[in-house]
């Protein structure tokens, strides 16, 4: 199969996209693709909404509305319905963060627990997400990773924590839904890994339910893919892994240089991409006891794991192999996948405007640091506008 090019047909990337939303899409790259402007929108914006100003109907009518579904998930129903319609399959991602009360974990269990029963009845959602910082406090996950006894109140606080996996990861069995934990800062992963390890080897028993992610700008993941697997081999359950890169470089990276350890980055991007290429190598080596959510716009990785895919005669839509990118970003890879029959999923984050914000801010620092990414998608919507003249 000749996957070549696949990636640069901008009439099926476009084809949801309205001249309108193109022109939206071309103004808000162009500006996120100037550095200064986004530091000074940032704050700009940061400002504003602490400040209350009202500012929601401008950011809900640019920015919001390009990156996130709505503000709750029947407002998000048409987004997945039209997307649907072209093979592409949608995560649902409850996008609010840093939250710190027991109320407020409450509250995101069961806005999941809603979102999987949403998924039952709608083929469009076959996968439900969440961060385990939406399920309890950054300060325990730390505790516990660092090795520290916890107090008898954050004994109980912690199997609260648990108890809210617990109900979601059962919910999501009893539905077959696939939940993908979505990864967090290095110093309170191990919590999470530890956790999660455990949800599998309940869930996991007959396939993947329960997805962890591995951060692939992290040197250690690998070894870590390759460990999980030989206590899958011993436990006699299924894996699920969602590759990604990587989200927090920046923070990593200081945090390490102001406590004095090496950092656990990839020391450049080319061994970033060589690693989560070889993780793609190492899970498709491995079908038998493991599926693969690839999150990725990265358009090199989403090739070889097609060629891959290719090269073992496997067909486009195994169930065992998805790919992922995030709503309002790489269309070009989403829809083409989609159009050739591929398993393809979009990140579609919502929530009230004023909480999505800290999600929306990390996108366009994202987007701006990441080389070469806003200008791909900036010449790919110049291409489109040029094919519809």
């Amino acid at each position: 199969m000749n996957t070549d090019l696949i990636f640069n047909d901008t009439k099926i990337a476009f084809s949801l996209k309205t001249d309108s939303e193109l022109e939206r899409a071309y103004f808000l790259f162009k500006m996120i693709s100037i550095e200064p402007l986004v530091r000074i929108g940032t704050a700009a914006t940061n400002f504003a909404i602490k400040a209350h100003l009202p500012i929601e109907g401008l950011i809900r009518s640019t920015v919001f509305d390009h990156f996130c579904g709505g503000v709750n998930e029947e407002d998000c129903l048409s987004v997945i319905d039209n997307m649907y319609q072209k093979g592409v399959s949608s995560v649902l991602d409850y996008s609010v963060e840093g939250k710190e009360s027991e109320n407020e974990f409450d509250a995101a269990r069961d806005k999941i627990l809603k979102i999987i029963d949403f998924a039952k009845e709608i083929d469009a959602i076959p996968i439900a997400v969440f961060k385990p910082s939406g399920f309890g406090r950054y300060y325990l996950y730390e505790k516990i990773s660092s090795g520290d006894a916890l107090s008898k109140n954050e004994e109980a606080e912690w199997s609260r924590v648990l108890e809210r996996y617990d109900a979601v990861c059962e919910k999501a069995k009893a539905n077959d839904v696939a939940v993908l934990i979505d990864a967090e800062e290095s110093w309170m992963q191990d919590a999470c890994d530890a956790l999660i390890t455990n949800l599998m080897i309940i869930y996991n028993t007959e396939k993947p339910i329960v997805y962890n992610t591995l951060q692939m700008y992290r040197h250690d993941r690998l070894a870590f893919l390759e460990q999980e697997h030989e206590k899958a081999k011993k436990g006699n359950y299924f894996l699920g892994f969602k590759l990604v890169r990587g989200a927090y470089l920046e923070k990593e990276n200081e945090r390490a240089e102001e406590k004095g350890y090496k950092s656990p980055i990839c020391d450049s991007k080319f061994e970033t991409d060589q690693n989560f290429n070889n993780g793609v190598h190492y899970m498709m080596d491995h079908l038998d006891c493991m599926s693969l959510f690839a999150g990725t716009h990265n358009e090199d990785s989403s090739y070889l794991l097609m060629n891959l895919m290719n090269e073992k005669k496997l067909l486009n839509n195994d169930p065992r192999i998805w790919f992922g990118q995030l709503y309002g970003m790489s269309d070009h890879i989403s829809f083409n996948l989609a159009n050739k029959g591929y398993n393809v999923a979009k990140y579609v984050p919502f929530g009230p405007v004023k909480d999505v914000m800290p999600y929306l801010i990390r996108r366009a620092e994202e987007n701006t640091s990441v080389a070469g990414q806003t200008g791909r998608e900036l010449a790919l919507i110049k291409k489109e506008k040029k094919r519809r003249k």
